[in-house]
């Protein structure tokens, strides 16, 4: 029997920030895929189950062509076609256009070359807590650390002069951070093509020791290298910053898990991987049926648009025991909060590096730290926003 969903939810339940919305969750009890209406009115489907997400991410049968992503869960489209996605990018394609963008990186972000940048992570993050005891006690958490260490971080690895780094957080906050108007949405989306642009026009007449400048020997076009950037620059700041943000308001949200980590930073490999699973900030993928395809005694037709809700599917009770529990010592691991599949997240091992850098040295250096408003009061990021996290995080410690 099918089970469906009303609509897609716009919003958690109140005291449970850190959830998945009430109703995603009531769906995967019933069904592990459930009938979802788009507002435009398509039937969809809404995929919670974490076996069968992931073997959705997997399977070329389904498509992540922007062109066929003609339908949203909350935002109707009317008669606008949508175009395919600009040269270079990759995330918005199938094979084998995704592989010709992919794989001239993947020996850049391999785990040795980015262990190779744990000292630099290290050095951005100890000048940065560095800054907030020096203004403190008191800061926001998002402000002095959770969006300038990963911002640093990328922004050297793309080549991104210093001077420049501001108006990347600025303009990438706001065509990502679903908060501006569409006006000013595509305004600071513009500016960032028009910059990147600039740039990679730069580095082919000057190139400097960077990936960008990496990736001129390639017969990739100045065209595609820009569409790459903005891809490698939004991935490589939004998730990683939310995840900082947010981790640090669970961890303080839940005072004995956040006293296991500061009292062994050694537990931060597991900790980040947990963290990575309860909170889920890259929260839902969409998909397109390319043929007929039967999921779970379903039948999943040709042209219809499957959203994969990973946040829920992290959750999932036939995975991970007590799923609602945030359980740093957790041993049941393999959290979809990175994909899976040809588009499984390529910058994963710097997010990792960057996180697990960053918490322990965080609780270390402020053992006090703790919320400086109460916990209902975080302001959080729309439910509709692509990433998950909170606006702001007002904190405090002893001085």
């Amino acid at each position: 029997m099918e089970h469906t969903i009303a609509a897609m939810p716009t919003s958690r339940q109140p005291g449970c920030p850190f959830d998945p919305p009430k109703e995603l969750i009531e769906a995967r009890e019933q069904s592990p895929i459930s009938r979802l209406p788009f507002a435009d009115g398509h039937q969809g489907w809404l995929v919670t189950g974490y076996d069968l997400a992931r073997s959705v991410l997997a399977d070329p049968r389904f498509s992540s062509r922007r062109e066929l992503m003609r339908h949203h869960p909350t935002i109707d489209y009317g008669d606008i076609e949508v175009p395919p996605a600009p040269p270079g990018e990759f995330l918005l394609m199938d094979e084998p256009q995704h592989g010709r963008y992919r794989k001239p990186l993947v020996g850049k972000f391999t785990v040795r070359r980015m262990r190779l940048l744990t000292e630099r992570v290290e050095q951005i993050t100890a000048d940065h807590l560095d800054a907030m005891a020096a203004a403190g006690p008191g800061a926001d958490l998002v402000t002095a650390f959770a969006k300038p260490v990963p911002a640093i971080v990328i922004s050297e690895l793309l080549g991104v002069p210093d001077e420049d780094r501001d108006f990347f957080q600025d303009n990438v906050d706001k065509f990502l951070g679903g908060e501006v108007g569409d006006e000013e949405l595509f305004a600071a989306y513009t500016a960032t093509q028009q910059y990147l642009g600039e740039l990679v026009a730069a580095k082919r007449a000057q190139p400097t020791d960077d990936v960008l400048s990496d990736l001129l020997d390639s017969d990739l076009t100045d065209e595609e290298l820009q569409g790459m950037a903005l891809i490698l620059l939004t991935a490589g700041f939004d998730t990683t910053a939310n995840m900082l943000a947010l981790g640090t308001y669970a961890l303080l949200s839940n005072p004995d898990q956040l006293a296991a980590l500061r009292d062994d930073p050694a537990l931060a490999d597991q900790a980040v991987e947990e963290l990575l699973r309860y909170l889920s900030v890259a929260k839902q993928f969409q998909r397109v049926a390319l043929e007929d395809v039967e999921l779970a005694g379903h039948s999943v037709k040709a042209g219809d648009t499957l959203l994969l809700s990973l946040s829920t599917a992290n959750r999932d009770p036939d995975r991970f025991t007590d799923p609602h529990r945030l359980d740093l010592r957790r041993q049941d691991g393999g959290h979809l909060a990175f994909s899976h599949g040809i588009h499984q997240c390529l910058g994963q091992q710097l997010a990792r590096i960057e996180m697990r850098v960053a918490f322990p040295a965080l609780l270390t250096r402020f053992p006090t730290l703790r919320l400086a408003v109460p916990a209902e009061d975080v302001p959080l990021r729309p439910e509709i926003a692509d990433i998950y996290g909170v606006k702001s995080l007002p904190v405090t410690w002893d001085a």
